[in-house]
């Protein structure tokens, strides 16, 4: 297991002044970034930046919801609800209830695939292990356990070849992030963003 503490992450502000991003990691392969996860806080309405050739999944982690407009349809973020999405799909947030923050998890979907769920307790269950990826748990309420780490909200924990035990009380939730690399793929290295 590696663990990333909420605490160790360091603030990007956005070009526009619209919010901040905290890198947790990214996926490094030989054809360039495979994945990314991160935190942002968003303080304003506004557009997305353009990612195009990646997926992104978004999942609100506090504040209220945000609705997504984009050429042809809407769509709503709602609190601890993931919300998968096309990174280069030109989209104009508008904060339904002020600041929010969000975890992004960005991925190429020739290089692998990628999943958000949300587990909340109580709970005890062995996560299924990752056959060729990893799992990262992100702690989104309460004081959630894996295998005996206790997490703090904000923390992640990632496993490359391991199966994670969880134990989750009333009020504790995570989301689980799955990556699954691809047969062609190269090799992906997990990078952990610089402290």
């Amino acid at each position: 297991m590696q663990l990333i503490r909420r605490s160790e992450l360091v603030d990007t502000p956005w070009k526009n002044g619209g919010g901040t991003t905290r890198r947790i990691a990214i996926g490094s392969g030989e054809d360039g970034t495979a994945w990314t996860l991160s935190l942002a806080d968003v303080a304003q309405d506004g557009p997305f930046s353009d990612f195009a050739g990646m997926v992104r999944i978004l999942t609100v982690l506090s504040g209220g919801s945000m609705t997504l407009h984009a050429p042809n349809q809407t769509f709503t973020a709602k609190l601890g609800e993931p919300v998968r999405f096309d990174g280069g799909l030109q989209v104009e947030a508008h904060l339904e209830d002020g600041p929010l923050s969000d975890l992004n998890l960005m991925f190429d979907p020739t290089t692998c695939e990628g999943d958000v769920s949300r587990l909340d307790g109580p709970m005890n269950r062995t996560i299924a292990e990752p056959m060729n990826g990893l799992i990262a748990l992100h702690a989104l309420s309460g004081s959630p356990t894996v295998d005996t780490t206790v997490l703090h909200i904000g923390d992640t924990a990632f496993y490359e070849q391991t199966a994670p035990k969880v134990s989750l009380g009333d009020g504790d939730a995570l989301l689980e992030v799955r990556l699954t690399y691809l047969p062609q793929s190269a090799a992906v290295r997990l990078c952990i963003a610089e402290r």
